[in-house]
């Protein structure tokens, strides 16, 4: 990758609803999929149902304005999205619209 641009990532989640392996779990799948091209991915401990997911310290995912939690195709689509538009997700951006 030619882009030197390396995005941080943090997600913040709430330790009473128990959302740290959700939590754990997005972020092997952002590593999984960007690899070294992300300078960090961090989990934030918070309280008071908090879920929020930051990218260079821009709100990109909040539980309680959205309504949930994005899926890990969302999730993957977002960052790209943000960073490397250009960028191709293999599978994740094809349809799974059989038509």
């Amino acid at each position: 990758m030619t882009d030197p641009r390396r995005p941080v990532i943090t997600l913040t989640y709430c330790t009473q609803c128990n959302w740290l392996l959700r939590s754990a779990w997005m972020a092997q799948e952002l590593l999984s999929t960007f690899g070294q091209d992300l300078a960090s991915v961090t989990l934030i401990p918070g309280t008071g149902g908090i879920f929020q997911i930051t990218l260079d310290g821009a709100l990109i995912w909040d539980r309680k304005a959205q309504g949930g939690f994005p899926d890990v195709k969302q999730l993957k689509q977002m960052v790209r999205d943000h960073v490397w538009p250009e960028r191709d997700l293999g599978h994740i951006d094809r349809s799974t619209d059989p038509a």
